[in-house]
């Protein structure tokens, strides 16, 4: 793992002054350990945090049935990567390679170090993250999955697996001839695929991502008995300001995220807009940042775990779970967010997944290298997606409905697209065909003003055009504007307050939906602004307004 980031062996792997040592021991237990003695397992959850004293560690990869060493952690050094704030499961195995003596800390007291001390919580954060960065960039690590280029599915564990941080290994059947003799290692066919093969050597034929997300340990299980203080629908930027701001101040915070973390953001190559990163920062990058911040802070986020309903006719408010599970709640922060619109197309469900995608990450921009690719939309995210992915593809095609980009999309992006020489940007264009036998392979459309059509051999689609809000799971609970949008504070008139049977003196808060203590952020929110700065503040925000709620129940 060194051998990659040499210039970061420091950071990685910190060795502790015996000043922040005697901090540790003080909410840690101190004990003697065997040569040999096998301190965490390979796909263990819950793992405690080690620190050397005497001796040394051994981190190792069981791979193919052999060890693989990562490194080997001497006195002041310590055990741990990014699931020690989180219920994922261990990547790696811990050995005692002498005899010596440890500090032990348990996951809680943990939490709370690096809550309450600013110079280790520096150190560790740090260290924990760059050991996850490493582990996802080593080839061959992590689980494997073994998938077909054709088959939606595998595009869907490969964007989620990626998103979520996950380090695995992909085998396509259509580009690897060793790929059968893989199958057959296994005992599965081509009719499984995809197929996950866990690190413990778990195989899951064409898994639900729920069952995928509960064999990778990313979210524990919900105590139905509690009573949270916040549940915030979405993990989207907004979401995760909520829960950060809300967790960082002592509420008790449950996050529900039906995917991955980031949203729509999420699945952007490079924002470069945002505040605070002048050179960019992926949407994955920053999704990743923001969650390690709202579980530090002690924030509960599920994943795969989607909100498909509310209870909003009793207190304390019900969440009802796609997984046949309920929440209950004294104030709900809605931050489910939007998606992008479908155009009317015939065959357009058959090629989802394979070739018609919705996101453009390092996922998608290796099905579609060296490739012609066509993408839909005029905003933001798909200038973003257009001078990400000419950086690889043979030529991309911008089709607009509109007369161009100036009225939609940032400057800046703009003026890279303009500077992209295979970039061609087709205004008063439409998509009217999609046309291929297992596959998207051609992709028709029309110029509207000529009326002239043209046929292309494109095999990959990307289709960013407006945005649907993520309502359907409220049910008529809240008041919603004429596309479905939840609407707030002064957008609410007398006869949606009458109708949802409003009960407090004071008109709705800023952010406040139609009932007291409903919460609705970003995306969602009727009159938002489409930007993540935009999402982020509003989440940082509401959580005011929940204290405030809280405070009248």
């Amino acid at each position: 793992m060194t051998e990659m980031y040499p210039e970061r062996r420091d950071q990685m792997f910190p060795k502790l002054t015996q000043a922040q040592i005697a901090r540790i021991s003080g909410v840690g237990e101190r004990r003697k350990v065997r040569s040999g003695e096998v301190l965490f397992e390979l796909g263990e959850q819950n793992t405690r945090f080690f620190v050397v004293i005497e001796g040394a560690i051994e981190i190792v990869r069981p791979v193919d049935g052999r060890e693989e060493r990562i490194t080997v952690l001497g006195p002041g050094e310590f055990t741990g990567e990014i699931n020690m704030l989180s219920a994922r499961r261990n990547l790696v195995r811990a050995r005692a390679l002498d005899d010596g003596s440890i500090v032990v800390v348990d996951r809680e007291h943990l939490r709370a170090l690096v809550q309450r001390d600013f110079e280790l919580s520096e150190i560790l954060m740090r260290a924990f993250i760059l050991r996850r960065v490493a582990l996802i960039a080593q080839a061959g690590s992590g689980l494997v999955l073994i998938g077909s280029r054709h088959s939606r599915r595998t595009l869907e564990i490969r964007e989620f697996l990626s998103r979520n941080g996950q380090p695995f290994t992909y085998h396509e059947l259509e580009s690897e001839p060793d790929v059968q003799a893989l199958l057959d290692r296994f005992e599965v066919g081509v009719g499984d695929v995809p197929v996950i093969v866990c690190e413990t050597g778990q195989v899951l034929r064409n898994p639900t991502i729920e069952t995928l997300a509960t064999g990778l340990g990313l979210s524990r299980e919900i105590d139905a008995s509690a009573t949270r203080d916040v549940v915030i629908v979405g993990a989207g930027p907004a979401g995760l300001a909520a829960a950060v701001y809300a967790a960082s101040e002592g509420l008790d915070v449950l996050v529900l995220e039906n995917s991955a973390p980031g949203g729509q953001a999420g699945s952007s190559s490079r924002i470069e807009n945002y505040l605070g990163f002048p050179t960019g920062v992926s949407g994955l990058e920053l999704a990743g940042r923001a969650l390690t911040q709202a579980e530090k802070f002690g924030a509960e986020v599920a994943i795969a775990r989607g909100a498909v309903g509310l209870d909003c006719t009793a207190k304390p408010y019900t969440v009802r779970l796609a997984t046949g599970e309920a929440v209950r709640t004294r104030t709900v922060v809605i931050a489910s967010g939007a998606r992008y619109r479908k155009p009317t197309l015939a065959e357009l469900s058959r090629f989802e997944g394979a070739g018609v995608m919705y996101s453009a990450t390092h996922v998608e921009a290796q099905l579609c290298k060296g490739e012609e690719i066509a993408i839909v939309g005029g905003g933001n995210s798909a200038g973003q997606a257009a001078v990400f992915l000419s950086q690889s593809s043979a030529e991309v095609h911008m089709l607009v409905r509109g007369p161009g980009l100036a009225d939609s999309m940032s400057r800046y992006l703009i003026q890279r697209i303009e500077d992209c020489s295979n970039v061609v940007l087709r205004a008063r264009t439409q998509v009217d065909a999609l046309e291929g036998t297992g596959g998207l392979e051609r992709v028709r459309w029309r110029e509207l003003d000529t009326g002239r059509s043209q046929t292309r051999p494109i095999r990959h689609l990307f289709l960013m055009t407006g945005a649907d809000p993520n309502t359907s799971w409220l049910k008529g609970c809240v008041a919603l504007d004429d596309k479905n949008f939840v609407k707030t504070g002064a957008d609410l008139n007398p006869a949606e307050l009458e109708e949802a049977r409003w009960p407090l003196a004071r008109r709705p808060d800023l952010l406040e939906t139609s009932r007291p203590g409903v919460f609705a952020v970003g995306d969602v929110r009727s009159g938002s602004v489409k930007r993540v700065a935009s999402a982020v503040g509003e989440g940082s925000v509401c959580v005011q307004l929940i204290h405030r709620a809280l405070r009248e129940l």
